[in-house]
């Protein structure tokens, strides 16, 4: 029974979470919601909502039994924040940028001759998901947080490839070969395949505004996680 109280709030914190992403994209439920709140207030509320259920989940898997299943090394850390440095550029490059595939990505604008952001990954913000949840999963051993980043791991890996068949079947094939001709379902498919050469460089605004929110993420880690970063 005492087994089962210390693991029931954890549980509730993980089942919520993924109930509020499931529930919130559902078609019927969008358009409801989308219809009250403008595209751009339920991208805000829906991104608040994503965070309280993240920082919830977090906190449960800290007040959850400490059980061990590997250790941590110290070059498990160094390795951490490199891929959080490339997961937060990737995020200030995909936030906001014209991409019909990504979830709440704009439509709009959208050159299949020049994809963008698609061209690195047609789902950039899952895939800084992936990497945020195998970083973390790596350097946090013991059952909790292993029972919290698996799953996120898995779920940004099967939701690519779910939007994917989800926009097929919607577009139809052939609208979606022309339109995903020159993207990537890896990361840089395209480019390594030859099917994509970036017209220019990387913008340097937004590369500014990653770098200076992966050393805010290093400096507000240890006051609001309670775990410094850096080895």
């Amino acid at each position: 029974m005492q087994l089962m109280q210390d693991w029931g709030g954890f549980a509730l914190a993980i089942a919520a979470f993924f109930a509020s992403h499931a529930v919130p994209v559902r078609p019927a439920v969008k358009a409801w919601l989308v219809a009250r709140l403008g595209r751009s207030g339920f991208g805000m509320a829906y991104g608040l909502l994503s965070l309280v259920m993240l920082a919830w989940v977090i906190q449960a898997a800290w007040a959850a039994p400490f059980v061990v299943l590997w250790d941590q090394a110290i070059w498990q850390r160094w390795l951490v924040n490199a891929v959080m440095l490339a997961a937060v550029l990737l995020a200030a490059f995909a936030i906001g940028a014209v991409n019909p595939f990504s979830f709440g990505g704009r439509s709009s604008g959208f050159d299949p001759e020049r994809p963008g952001i698609a061209g690195v990954s047609r789902h950039p913000l899952l895939l800084v998901l992936l990497l945020w949840a195998a970083a973390h999963l790596l350097v946090n051993g013991d059952l909790a947080h292993v029972l919290v980043f698996a799953p996120f791991a898995a779920f940004a890996a099967l939701g690519m490839r779910a939007i994917d068949a989800r926009n097929r079947r919607i577009w139809g094939d052939a609208e979606w070969d022309r339109l995903a001709a020159r993207t990537s379902g890896w990361p840089f498919a395209a480019l390594l395949g030859g099917r994509w050469k970036p017209q220019s460089g990387p913008g340097l605004l937004r590369l500014a505004i990653g770098l200076a929110v992966w050393g805010g993420l290093i400096w507000l880690h240890p006051l609001v996680i309670g775990m410094p970063p850096l080895p």
